[in-house]
């Protein structure tokens, strides 16, 4: 990943998202590292939003925004610490590769921090994210009140600056989808190597392993999610991660897979015989699948309503299923009853971009959403 490609989109961003907050100030911390056992940290991952306004990819970090300004908090440079860990920019070259109008070490955040917060009228911020950016945030505001005697204000108003970012998300421009189409050939390429690879007698990790390999062959720095290799009734496990059984002859195998490049996911599931042939029932079942889903495809249209794809794949679902004897009844009972969710009982696609499951609300006012140039969705 280049963390400093593309500066002008995420200064035109940042831009963009102090003009809807206008007055106030806006605080977007970065992730913090996770220890996966004793002193292993997991491989490190940014905050979405954080990125999204940034492109800066280091741990310890946090943007402000306040008057029509940029401040970058971050990690001092540190010639010891860099022999172990690798290069960190420090507040000085951040500035100046990153476009920012201020930056500082993330040590001296909790001294400056009341005093950018004085008199501000609106605090952005998303409460209940980390626990420990909640208790700094309340300490600073406390710090800010105890002046209030002389004439000092604290911000009197809350908003969750996520509420802005994730309609500012939802929309993707040039860059990201092209990200993101590479991403998903990289995914395509995985899932068929996975194919060629697949046969009986062989273990589900071996084919997660060909699915990492080609992720990463091809540039992909993560896996976007634990993939799924599921054998057999494995795969009536929705969520089913072990992926440690064999496959064996007469098998259907279904990978959930997709990798995640410069920050952007792609998220593919297809289902294939281990033995490359299908029975009679598993080609019927197949074929409905694949119907419900072209009838989805075909209501991804801008002006369409958000749950339009759904319906569309509920309802082939729901007729085939009738069909194939799995359930009895008319289609419309069928549909009122919901007695098609023994079968599928889940949603049929979901926004994608920075986050697998990606900013945005399905919703508006109780209405669904009307889809729209740049939305991107499974």
């Amino acid at each position: 990943m280049k963390p400093a490609d593309h500066l002008s989109l995420y200064a035109a961003r940042r831009n963009r998202l102090a003009a809807l907050m206008g007055e106030g100030v806006a605080i977007i911390a970065t992730a913090p590292e996770k220890l996966r056992n004793r002193d292993s940290h997991y491989p490190y991952r940014f905050d979405s939003y954080f990125y999204y306004l940034t492109g800066f990819i280091e741990p310890e970090a946090a943007l402000v925004l306040v008057g029509g300004k940029s401040l970058l908090f971050c990690r001092k440079r540190d010639a010891e610490r860099e022999i172990w860990d690798g290069f960190r920019y420090g507040p000085e070259a951040a500035r100046e590769r990153f476009g920012f109008e201020e930056a500082h070490p993330i040590g001296e955040l909790d001294e400056l921090m009341p005093k950018l917060l004085e008199n501000q009228p609106t605090l952005y911020y998303p409460v209940g994210v980390e626990a420990e950016w909640d208790t700094r945030v309340m300490r600073w505001l406390n710090a800010v009140r105890a002046r209030s005697r002389i004439g000092v204000a604290a911000p009197d108003r809350l908003h969750d600056v996520h509420v802005l970012l994730d309609d500012m998300r939802l929309i993707k421009d040039a860059h990201e989808l092209g990200v993101m189409r590479r991403a998903g050939r990289i995914a395509a390429a995985a899932h068929r190597r996975a194919m060629q690879a697949a046969r009986p007698g062989r273990m589900e990790y071996e084919i997660e392993a060909e699915l990492l390999h080609e992720f990463r062959r091809n540039g992909a720095q993560f896996p976007a999610y634990s993939p799924i290799v599921a054998a057999g009734a494995h795969a009536c496990v929705l969520h089913y991660v072990a992926n440690d059984a064999r496959m064996d002859d007469g098998d259907l195998l279904l990978i959930d897979a997709g990798c995640e490049l410069d920050g952007y996911a792609s998220d593919i599931t297809r289902t294939f015989p281990v033995n490359g042939r299908f029975s009679g029932p598993q080609r019927a079942v197949y074929d409905l699948v694949l119907a419900s889903q072209l009838a989805a495809i075909e209501k991804v249209r801008a002006g369409h309503g958000w749950n339009e794809p759904h319906d569309a794949a509920v309802r082939v679902l729901a007729q085939g299923m009738l069909d194939l004897k799995l359930l009895t009844g008319s289609l419309d009972e069928v549909l009122e009853k919901e007695t098609y969710k023994r079968f599928y009982m889940h949603r049929t696609g979901h926004w994608l971009g920075l986050d697998v499951h990606d900013a945005g609300e399905y919703k508006r006012s109780g209405n669904w959403r009307t889809l729209a140039p740049g939305m991107a969705l499974t």
